[in-house]
Parts: C-alpha cells; sequence; structure tokens
C-alpha cells in the first residue's frame, strides 16, 4: 500500500513537471521571436515614421528654440567671413569684384543650408531606410526559434527521465525562460535608445547646420553630419547582427539534445543583444564620428 502511494506521489509530481516543462518549452522563445522579427521593420523606421508626435515635437523645438539661435549663429559667421575677406586683401586696397560674388554666393548656400535643416537631415535618413530594407531582402534567414520537433516527441522523452532529471529540466527551462525574457527587453531599449539619440541629434540640426560657413567652426556641423550618417548606417550594422544571429540559429538541431539546445538558444541570443550594443560605437568608429 505504501509502495502504492509513494507511485501515485511520484506520478502527480511528474505529471506537474511535465506540464510545467512543456508550458516554459511553448512559451519560452516568444519574446525573443517578436523582438528579432520586428529589428528589420524597426531600424527600417526614419524618425518620422517611428512616431510622428515625437518628430513632430522634436521639429516643433527645433523651429522655435534652435532656429532663432542658428540665424545668430550665421549672422556672426558671415560677418566674421565678410570681415576675414575684406582683411585677407590688404583693407580692399587689393580687392577684386567678383570677391563679392563669391561672399554672396557663399552666403546664400548657408541660409538655403539652415532654412533646409529638416529636408537635409530627413534624406540622410531616408538613404539609411533604402539600405537597411535592401539589407533585409539579401538577409533571409529566419530569427525565429522553432521548436515544434522538440515538442511532437517531448512528452516522450519526459517520460523516459529520472525524476532528478526532470527537475533539473524544470529550473533549466525556468532559467532560460527568465533569461530571454530579460534578453528582449533588452533588445527593445537598444532599439529605442538609438531612436531617442536620433531624435536628439535633429533637435539641434539647424544650429549644427549653421556653422558651415566658417572654416574654424565648420568642423561643428562636418562632426555633426558624421554622426547623423553613423546612426542612419548603425541600422544595417544592426540587421547583420540579425543576419549572423539567424544563421546561428538555424545550425542547432532542438531535437537532438534538449539542454544543450535551450542553452545554446541563450547563448546565441545574448551574444545578439551584445551584439546589437556595439554597433552604435561601431558605426560612429566607421564614420570617425565624435
Amino acid at each position: 500500500m505504501l509502495d502504492g502511494l509513494i507511485e501515485a506521489i511520484e506520478e502527480w509530481v511528474r505529471g506537474i513537471l511535465t506540464e510545467m516543462i512543456l508550458k516554459n518549452m511553448t512559451t519560452m522563445y516568444t519574446d525573443v521571436n517578436e523582438k528579432t522579427g520586428l529589428i528589420a521593420s524597426e531600424v527600417a523606421k526614419t524618425p518620422q515614421g517611428w512616431n510622428g508626435s515625437i518628430y513632430s515635437m522634436i521639429r516643433g523645438l527645433s523651429d522655435s528654440v534652435m532656429l532663432p539661435i542658428a540665424t545668430m549663429v550665421i549672422t556672426f559667421v558671415l560677418c566674421v567671413e565678410l570681415i576675414s575677406m575684406i582683411m585677407e586683401k590688404n583693407n580692399m586696397q587689393d580687392f577684386d569684384t567678383w570677391l563679392f560674388f563669391k561672399y554672396f554666393l557663399k552666403m546664400s548656400i548657408a541660409v538655403y543650408v539652415v532654412s533646409h535643416t529638416f529636408d537635409i537631415v530627413m534624406a540622410i535618413f531616408d538613404v539609411g531606410q533604402h539600405i537597411v530594407t535592401s539589407a533585409s531582402s539579401v538577409i533571409t534567414g529566419s530569427t525565429a526559434v522553432d521548436i515544434s520537433d522538440m515538442m511532437t516527441d517531448m512528452e516522450t522523452k519526459l517520460e523516459a527521465m529520472e525524476m532528478g532529471e526532470m527537475i533539473i529540466l524544470t529550473f533549466e527551462t525556468f532559467l532560460v525562460s527568465f533569461c530571454l525574457k530579460i534578453l528582449s527587453i533588452i533588445i527593445t531599449v537598444i532599439l529605442y535608445i538609438r531612436m531617442v539619440e536620433i531624435y536628439l541629434y535633429i533637435s539641434v540640426s539647424p544650429v549644427t547646420f549653421s556653422t558651415f560657413g566658417n572654416k574654424e567652426i565648420g568642423q561643428i556641423g562636418s562632426n555633426y553630419v558624421k554622426g547623423l550618417i553613423a546612426l542612419a548606417f548603425q541600422g544595417f550594422f544592426i540587421m547583420v547582427c540579425v543576419g549572423i544571429y539567424a544563421v546561428l540559429v538555424s545550425t542547432i538541431q532542438m531535437s537532438d539534445d534538449i539542454h544543450s539546445a535551450l542553452f545554446g538558444v541563450m547563448g546565441y541570443t545574448v551574444i545578439l543583444a551584445f551584439s546589437l550594443m556595439k554597433t552604435g560605437s561601431l558605426s560612429k568608429s566607421v564614420f570617425s564620428a565624435h
């Protein structure tokens, strides 16, 4: 009778563990599959397309706050340029008329650039969007982890396991599920931080663009444009990371070894998260943005 009671308790515990393992295995990759699947669509969006309300607010701040400052800066820059041009020609004693045309041409270009700042900035991100879209068509591997093969014979494998191994597997699935949820949050945070950084960049664009008319302070505008290009091309590096992740995940045989498959997917997802963290600094390094 005691043996029957123990056997019944064991069967009850095995049933609970089996249900927990199957549930964890079914749901543990949902968040990561969703986030990695959305990476391509998220990084391909322009600042205006990602969130129109934020874009409108940033543009309003730029037009109402930054543009007046940019006007003062460009006025100062053009005055300095005019004084320098006059002084270079021995206080106009050796002065050519064509220098006035050169100055007015430079002034017209500088004013045009400042007044069309947002058009230029959006053009840079339109190019970045085209590059990301083209890259996503080349990267054809699926980033979703397919556990259908594993689940087909999972119950049979669980029935053949000892109680101790089932307990260990239950803790493993809990651990991996928790870690994958954390990684999915990290991936989301990385994508959102990039967009927030883009909005911060474009909010001061009129002031930086107003420095192009002077050689000495023109480096401000040059470095700013490099930073914009780096942010636009960061989306391409993110897509490369996703492509590498897709190839690595496709090599995992989910039905061979449950334990190694679990930690293999988690390991590759960790690599993906840390690789995404490095894309910003890598892009800035490539384009010498600082």
